[in-house]
């Protein structure tokens, strides 16, 4: 039996499409079940029950037993939050009963950490287990799953092995719920779909040009291929990073946007919002050798070929993976 948490959310719903389409059924999920807007993410999904977040830890503590492998993918994902105490709450303490869980009965664990932890990258952004102290993350989210990361590598009891997996810029199908949190690509698309335009964030850093700040963009479907093969890695525990290795730009994005929308391009720039200009990273760019040493070399996709089938075929006629 998987155990997949955050499950009625973006990545992890995604992750459920595919282990379904590999033949997994026997699932447990796991969430905040009460949001309808994000029912559709998981209502067609195979699995076995569906366990309120909540109620969680008691019902692991019970079934454990019965318990192959847990994603850890739930948490407080909004970058804007500033209550610490929900964001210890969720990200840090909820995650601690699931690893104490997960050692104790010997269960191997994945759970979500973020590329937000490496702040503006003055330390780099490799995936190295002894660089958590050193960090300065830009947001108490990004604190939060810092904080989760250095007490879970302090650990003498630990799962078999585990793996804190640090996601990049993730886009892709099911983000329709997530609001000012969803993807450049998703405001492009609906911007462009209510005014035939795009507004993008201004740089408020001289070495970057309006629209140059660089990410990296990963697709949700490399994403939960990289996960599943997870699944079956025993060899490591510790940090991994998972983005794609490549930087690109805001302005790359939107235009691959506008092109795949079959629309012509109209992009001008607006201030980014104060609350988040001295907390905003102008390039993030993981290092991805880690991953390939432990055996994964499937080619990502790339910026154009993600966007191409996003768009054409999830945000055009409106579908989830």
């Amino acid at each position: 039996m998987i155990v997949v948490t955050g499950s009625a959310g973006f990545i992890a719903s995604c992750l459920v499409a595919k282990l379904n389409s590999e033949g997994h059924q026997d699932i447990i999920l796991v969430d905040d079940f009460t949001k309808d807007q994000k029912t559709p993410n998981y209502s067609d999904k195979k699995f076995a029950e569906k366990i309120d977040r909540n109620q969680f830890l008691t019902w692991f503590d019970l079934h454990a037993d019965k318990v192959d492998l847990v994603y850890h993918l739930g948490a407080r994902t909004d970058t804007t939050e500033f209550d610490r105490d929900l964001l210890t709450k969720l990200n840090v303490t909820f995650s601690q009963g699931v690893f104490r869980i997960c050692a104790d009965n010997k269960i191997p664990l994945i759970y979500a950490s973020s590329a937000a932890t490496y702040g503006l990258g003055e330390n780099g952004y490799v995936d190295s287990n002894e660089l958590p102290t050193k960090l300065k993350p830009l947001n108490p989210y990004g604190d939060s799953k810092n904080e989760f990361d250095i007490w879970a590598l302090s650990q003498e009891n630990t799962p078999p092995h585990f793996k804190g997996v640090k996601f990049f810029n993730v886009y892709g199908p099911n983000e329709y719920h997530k609001g000012r949190m969803a993807s450049v690509i998703m405001h492009t698309f609906n911007q462009v779909g209510a005014t035939g335009a795009m507004k993008l964030f201004r740089s408020h850093n001289p070495d970057y040009k309006d629209g140059e700040q660089l990410r990296d963009f990963i697709y949700v479907k490399d994403v939960v291929s990289v996960l599943y093969f997870l699944k079956d890695e025993t060899s490591y525990s510790g940090l991994l990073n998972l983005g794609t290795g490549v930087a690109r730009s805001f302005l790359d994005l939107a235009k691959a946007t506008f092109k795949f929308m079959d629309v012509a391009e109209n992009i001008s720039f607006i201030d980014t919002p104060a609350d988040i200009r001295d907390k905003y990273q102008y390039f993030t760019e993981a290092d991805m050798s880690k991953l390939k040493s432990l055996g994964y070399h499937k080619p990502f996709h790339t910026l154009e070929e993600g966007v191409e089938d996003y768009v054409k075929n999830y945000l055009l006629p409106h579908k989830y993976m």
